[in-house]
């Protein structure tokens, strides 16, 4: 993929293959709990319930990335932007696809 200049066909239909071929949306963050009761940023396929949801009280299998564990310190960041980090990756599975849509709409009105 080129980082400058006009996005080329080719390249958006990779995109949209990679958008494609991710987990279905869509995606929510969730603030959580480890084993100790530290915070766990997640992004996950399910809302939170709202209530306290501490590991292992909560499906592993609805998650998609983990943006903080730090008990064990297996996810986290220096800048400690993890609930940024967690938005965005949840947000670009619905911003992505309405994105691609957008570019094609678009080109086809400059034809």
């Amino acid at each position: 993929m080129s980082s400058a200049g006009e996005l080329s066909e080719e390249e958006l239909q990779l995109i949209e293959e990679r958008a494609g071929s991710a987990t279905p949306g869509p995606w929510f963050v969730r603030d959580l709990d480890d084993r100790e009761n530290m915070s766990l940023t997640a992004v996950s396929t399910m809302p939170g319930t709202g209530f306290d949801e501490k590991w292992p009280n909560f499906n592993s299998d609805d998650m998609v990335a983990l943006t903080l564990v730090q008990d064990p310190e297996y996810a986290t960041t220096r800048d400690e932007l993890w609930d940024q980090n967690a938005d965005f990756i949840a947000c670009a599975r619905q911003d992505i696809p309405r994105l691609i849509s957008e570019v094609r709409r678009l080109r086809s009105l400059l034809k």
